[in-house]
């Protein structure tokens, strides 16, 4: 590897975002792979469950400036959570054998990559890390062999990330929290993986124009599963911050690419990573108590504890750090040639793809469009720093409101308190999520996805 491209690969898997500017199989060893990237699979997606849980304990202690013992936590998130489900029986591979070059049928000869895939495969899911063995991730049979693995990776994505929900309202001793959140974000999911789906089933218009049938977008799509487990399958990298795919988001049509855009854009809230998700969606929560509070002229609280200023600047900041990240580098991309030299679609749809770059890199998704070569100094090395900044810098607004928490009185619930339970807290938490996520974003979505639709529907 050259330099800039280790050091971007070293931030991508420290930060639990897996962006890959290199193929797996013909780029890195065995031990490279073992040791230095599945390693840092567990103790990336650790480290995100270990600050949820000192949100969760701000929340949930009072009168006290004690949130746990980080090193504890980790240990215990690792051997406890985070150990890999194998999926050995289902074909995936798990060796140190050499690779094999074998003769195919027309005679000529092909190699075929060995190595120890099923164990970096079942934390890249469950981890919601993302980062394949190899170059073709999760549309790799070798990876991804069969539609019962395909179906139990879907999973493992969210399995973390939805029993944080639950987590959540065992620490706090209220369980209708957690459920309130985890309606929310699966009433989000549920229309953005139905959009999606619509996109593709109604087909690739430039195909159409072409004269081709284009009943259904088949380009880019996983044949072996179809095109539903397609589209499944992307939301799903995307509304958690895992970023493996096993269809290649580049090929979809304008609108059904623009969804998983989105999803990342949104941060993540949408079950989002371990940990990650959850605190992404509690800063959200904090903000939809601020804003009804101000509708009903009372002092913003939540589970008790009064949300003051130092938290809702705090909870400012937060929300800032990644649209900043994300609109900076893709306006500093755009204005360089260094930058533009990577783009290889003209238009707008070569606008998509550095958005997206941006948007997976700072939002420590991992996921990409084709088309953009970013293995180059330039690219590695902003795409670098917005995950190394994406990743740690909203810790430290977040570890601030969590120390002032805990150190607050619990108050009993009063007859003007908000319930932030129920369909009416759940419609506030969604409705300030979007609000967010389109004052951020719908200008830089209309250069890109939104653009590329209407110029197919003029012709």
């Amino acid at each position: 590897m050259s330099w800039h491209l280790a050091l971007n690969t070293a931030i991508s898997f420290v930060s639990n975002t897996n962006w890959q500017s290199y193929a797996g199989e013909s780029t890195l060893s065995y031990f490279s792979q073992m040791v230095g990237l599945a390693v840092q699979n567990f103790l990336s997606a650790a480290t995100g469950i270990a600050v949820l849980f000192a949100l969760m304990r701000g929340f949930s202690r009072q009168s006290t400036d004690e949130l746990g013992n980080v090193w504890r936590d980790l240990t215990r998130i690792t051997l406890f959570v985070l150990l890999p489900l194998f999926l050995v029986s289902q074909g995936v591979i798990q060796n140190v054998n050499p690779y094999l070059t074998l003769t195919t049928l027309e005679g000529a000869q092909q190699t075929l990559p060995m190595g120890p895939v099923a164990s970096q495969e079942a934390i890249k899911m469950l981890g919601t890390n993302g980062g394949g063995f190899f170059n073709a991730n999760s549309a790799q049979p070798f990876e991804n062999p069969t539609a019962l693995t395909n179906f139990v990776q879907m999973l493992a994505i969210f399995l973390i990330p939805a029993a944080l929900c639950f987590t959540f309202g065992e620490t706090v001793r209220n369980r209708a929290q957690g459920r309130t959140l985890l309606w929310a974000m699966t009433l989000m999911f549920v229309v953005a993986a139905v959009l999606v789906m619509m996109a593709e089933v109604k087909g690739n218009l430039n195909l159409t124009l072409l004269g081709a049938d284009s009943a259904m977008n088949w380009e880019g799509e996983e044949s072996r599963f179809g095109i539903l487990n397609s589209s499944l399958f992307a939301v799903i990298t995307t509304a958690a911050s895992c970023g493996a795919v096993n269809a290649m988001h580049d090929s979809f049509t304008a609108l059904g690419g623009m969804i998983p855009l989105w999803l990342m854009q949104l941060g993540e809230v949408v079950f989002g990573g371990v940990g990650s998700g959850l605190y992404d969606m509690l800063m959200n929560v904090l903000l939809a108590v601020f804003i009804a509070g101000l509708m009903i002229g009372r002092t913003p609280e939540y589970l008790g504890k009064k949300i003051g200023v130092p938290e809702m600047k705090m909870a400012a900041i937060y929300i800032l750090i990644t649209p900043s990240l994300v609109l900076l580098g893709t306006a500093l991309a755009m204005m360089t040639d260094a930058g533009r030299a990577g783009i290889f679609n003209p238009g707008p749809h070569g606008f998509s793809e550095v958005l997206y770059a941006l948007s997976s890199a700072a939002n420590n998704n991992g996921s990409a469009f084709a088309g953009l070569s970013a293995n180059t100094p330039f690219w590695n090395l902003l795409l670098g720093a917005a995950m190394l900044i994406g990743r740690f810098a909203p810790f430290i607004p977040l570890l601030a409101i969590a120390g002032s928490l805990a150190a607050r009185k619990i108050q009993p619930a009063s007859p003007g308190t908000l319930p932030t339970h129920g369909a009416l807290f759940v419609a506030l938490i969604i409705g300030t999520v979007l609000l967010i996520g389109a004052l951020m974003f719908i200008p830089a979505l209309a250069l890109g996805p939104v653009i590329e639709h209407l110029q197919l529907l003029a012709r």
